[in-house]
This record gives structure tokens, sequence and C-alpha cells, in this order.
């Protein structure tokens, strides 16, 4: 006969079980050290860096189930620029950080942001040199369909909350596709300007942002009728963006200024500013709505920012080239 645990130790061993179970991690995709950062959010440090073997990954996305990173290989250069043509896709497994498959599209597509269907569980990923999205079975990885853009450069895709629609900020064109995901095909193309970076939605999926390239302002798309509603002007030439969860407030990275605006959505004006290290790209929300994250490219920092008092709770050390956030609870 087993003995048995006193109680103490019994819950001090169901706890730690529990805890490792629901682990949260922040994952950053590091350009400069070609590696992903694995950082613990409780304690603001890294875990471990991934090498991505020689080569460049700009952006990642977790699984679900927050065991597994997907992280395409754009290559070594910058969007419409001269340079590598990334072919492949890595896959790490984040509890062991280890890289488990690697995907081959067997020609360069320069492959970049991965988001996944809310409501299918399907692999979304831009295959800029395509000018598609490449859709997969995530469990298989297997290429299971391909949703046109239409147009080059489709850098940064944005999927609505129900699911039925993508949209893609086509970098180059200074355009934003809209698509039918169920259908698989392209809707229109909404003119922005001559240069445009990065897309995001509000949580109530009624507004698109992608920012202008050539003047410091953002455009705001209305989902209703795939148009540009109006703009708003921005303190510097904006970047990254995200909704907080109560979709009361958007921010947006400020590269130059080394800024985070805060845009008040309803009245779509910049209520205020926040300061952070070196060139800011992406923004990404904890899951309890209370922290964003924001990478911050030069300075190899990621800045955690509080949602109620609007400071600078942390500075995280990262790795070089800081960029693409994502965040992973393991259930």
């Amino acid at each position: 006969m087993r003995p048995m645990l006193p109680s103490r130790v019994l819950l001090c061993v169901v706890m730690t079980t529990l805890s490792a179970a629901a682990a949260d991690r922040l994952l950053v995709a590091n350009q400069g050290d070609r590696s992903l950062s694995i950082v613990d959010p409780a304690t603001a440090s890294q875990i471990t860096a991934v090498p991505e073997n020689a080569v460049t990954g700009h952006e990642v996305i977790a699984s679900p189930d927050g065991l597994t990173a997907y992280v395409p290989i754009y290559g070594n250069s910058g969007v419409g620029k001269p340079g590598t043509d990334g072919s492949s896709m890595l896959v790490i497994d984040i509890p062991s950080a280890k890289v488990v498959r690697t995907f081959d599209f067997g020609h360069g597509v320069r492959p970049h942001c991965a988001m996944f269907g809310p409501k299918d569980g399907l692999l979304y990923v831009t295959t800029e040199l395509d000018n598609s999205i490449t859709v997969f079975d995530p469990k298989t990885l297997k290429v299971v369909g391909t949703v046109p853009t239409g147009q080059p450069e489709s850098h940064m895709l944005a999927i609505s909350h129900d699911g039925r629609r993508g949209y893609t900020a086509n970098v180059g064109p200074g355009t934003v596709s809209v698509l039918d995901l169920k259908a698989r095909k392209q809707i229109t193309v909404i003119p922005i300007s001559k240069v445009t970076q990065r897309i995001s939605i509000t949580p109530d999926d009624r507004m698109v942002f992608t920012a202008d390239q050539t003047k410091p302002q953002l455009a705001v798309i209305d989902t209703k009728t795939n148009s540009v509603k109006t703009w708003i002007p921005l303190p510097g030439l904006g970047y990254g963006t995200a909704s907080t969860l109560d979709g009361k407030w958007l921010l947006v990275a400020v590269p130059h200024e080394k800024k985070v605006a805060v845009v008040d959505l309803s009245t779509l004006k910049v209520a205020q500013t926040i300061d952070v290290p070196s060139a800011p790209q992406e923004i990404v929300m904890r899951p309890d709505g209370q922290v964003a994250y924001v990478s911050c490219n030069v300075s190899g920092k990621v800045a955690a920012i509080d949602l109620t008092s609007w400071k600078v709770l942390n500075i995280i050390d990262a790795g070089k080239g800081a960029d693409g956030l994502a965040w992973a609870t393991a259930h």
C-alpha cells in the first residue's frame, strides 16, 4: 500500500501542477538575434531565447492552448526591398523551448504575419510574394487553402472576432484588402496612402486601423462601408496598434517619437502619450485587459504599460530587434 501524502504536501503538489499547467508566457520575435524570447510576465524577465538557426522571423503567434508557437521566416529584407525570400515557418514547443517542426513553402514567399481564426481554429499566414494568405491546419501543418489578396506586399493581417473577415495591410501599394475568409476570396481593396503599415481591428469589429507612412495620421476604416471613415492625427508617424479589450482605447506605437499614443475611441482623438524605449513596434494586450506590452525594436526591450494608470510598469529585456509579440497561456 502506497503511503498517503500529508494534506499540505498534496495541496502544494496540486497548486504547483495547476500553476505549471496555466503558465502565462509572453513571446517576442527578435529580428536582430534571430531568436524567439520566452518571457515570464509575472517576473518581467526572459526565461530563455530559442535560436532560429541563422534565419529571421519577424512575427509570432501562439496556439490557442498556449503550448505551441508559430514563427514565419520572412528573410533578411525589408518589405519590398532586395534580400532573401523566406520560404519556411518554424513550429516551437513553448514548454521545452525547442523547434519541433519546420514547414517548407517550396518557394520564396516572404511569410510574415500568422493569426489564428477565432472560430475555425485554422492558422492564417500572410505570404507576400504570392499576393495571398495561406491557410493551414495547425495540427497537421498541411495547407488547406489560400485567400488571394489581389495586392503585393500583404504584410500584416487582422481577423474579425466573428472569423468572417480578414484585412491585410498592403505596404507598398498603400492599400487594405478586405477578405471573405469562409469563401476564401477578396471582397474589395481600400486605398489608404502611398505606403501603409500594420493593421488592427476593434473588439466590436466596427473599425479597422492602419498607419499612413507618409503623414502622421491613422486611417479609420468603417467595416460596414469598407471605406476610410476618418483620419486620426498623431504626434508622429504611427506603426503598430491595438485596442484595449473593453473597446474604449486604442494604443498606437509612434516609433520615431519613442512614444505610445492613447486614442479615445469615443472621440477618435489622442488623449495622451506615454514615453517608452526607442522604436516601439507592436502592441499586444494581456488577456485580463489590465496591461499592454509594447516591443521596442532598437532598444531590444518590451515595455509593460498599466492600462489604468497609463504608466510603464516594467521594462523587460528581450533580444536585439525585438518585434513581433504574442501571448500564450498554457491550458
